[in-house]
């Protein structure tokens, strides 16, 4: 405001001339400058803070496709309570990390738009874990897409945080899309049986599946596989069972490109990349589950394709490389400008 003040009078003055913007002109503006910037003024004063929260959206070229991550929200994990590992080795690496006992988690999920069909890898929690989740949904139309576009749904397993999106307001919150998920896991997450005969603790797991799968099926629109299965052109189903017994990852590739969707083979990126041993308290067989880490961490960085994990940070893209005989590095996705939603 004082520069526009300056300069107007200085156009006042010169009717005949131009302006003579010399040296001893500009010094005068950077001091009232100077001075302007020390003194308060409504604007500054009034002006509130940006509390809300941006769309997350992170779109990605692979091959013909469009993959598009899509944030759920995040909430915090208490990891060194649930990592099962050398307690002091757990907290040495969190604390290298920068990072506590208390570890704020992503969920992410992967849209895929093949030019023929959308789908969708993993749905979100919905409602079922609180505010901070469950914004899916939204950050889906903040892309472009509207629920109602989504061809078909493929489950890497049916956790609460991967299936709870399903359902929005008491309704299928994809009612065009049909729902696949490995036969195993339907079997032990939709059974009464195994439901009663679980611990207090545990139930929540199986009432959260039961909830958000049976209007899918219903209506007929829940499809189940067995093993690795080719489901579209460009997308296949690929055996990673120990987290739950039917946990899956799927492999999208194209002209060459390939990204690996991991679902849960990592849940804190800082301690299981450098220990593939270290499991957590949610896997059904935790003896699997590590055989799982090796393997996909093993193929990653021996075939350098890019992978996607459910749990790592926001947009959770990268590389792994080897960084030692048995232990590895997670190489987030370098930024490319244009990509992220915001």
């Amino acid at each position: 405001m004082m520069l526009d003040r300056l300069f107007d009078r200085s156009k006042r003055s010169a009717t005949s001339s131009a302006i003579d913007l010399s040296r001893r002109s500009f010094l005068a503006a950077g001091c009232l400058c100077c001075l302007g910037a020390g003194a308060p003024t409504a604007v500054l004063a009034d002006a509130p803070m940006a509390k809300g929260d941006a769309p997350a959206f992170y779109r990605l070229t692979l091959g013909d496709f469009e993959v598009v991550v899509l944030s759920d929200g995040t909430n915090m994990l208490p990891a060194t309570k649930l990592l099962k590992g050398d307690p002091a080795r757990l907290e040495e690496a969190l604390k290298r990390n920068y990072l506590g006992a208390l570890v704020e988690t992503s969920h992410n999920s992967f849209l895929v738009n093949t030019g023929r069909k959308l789908v969708l890898i993993d749905a979100g929690a919905g409602s079922l874990l609180g505010p901070s989740t469950g914004r899916l949904l939204s950050n889906l139309r903040a892309a472009g897409y509207q629920p109602e576009q989504v061809d078909e749904i493929y489950l890497t397993h049916l956790h609460a945080d991967h299936v709870g999106g399903l359902m929005a307001g008491g309704k299928r919150a994809f009612p065009n899309a049909i729902v696949r998920v490995d036969r195993r896991d339907a079997d032990f997450w939709l059974s009464e049986a195994n439901m009663r005969a679980a611990p207090t603790e545990a139930k929540r797991f199986f009432q959260a599946a039961m909830v958000s799968i049976t209007p899918y099926m219903q209506a007929g629109r829940l499809v189940v596989f067995d093993g690795d299965t080719d489901l579209i052109a460009g997308v296949r189903a690929q055996a990673a069972y120990g987290h739950t017994p039917g946990h899956t990852m799927y492999v999208v590739e194209g002209r060459g490109e390939k990204l690996v969707l991991w679902g849960d083979v990592v849940h804190v990126a800082a301690v299981q990349f450098e220990d593939p041993s270290v499991t957590i308290g949610y896997d059904v067989d935790a003896g699997e589950a590590q055989h799982v880490h090796e393997l996909a961490f093993a193929d990653a960085a021996e075939n350098g394709h890019l992978v996607g994990g459910a749990h790592i940070s926001f947009p959770g893209l990268g590389h792994v490389r080897r960084n030692g005989e048995k232990a590895y590095a997670y190489v987030p996705l370098n930024y490319s400008q244009g990509k992220v939603g915001g």
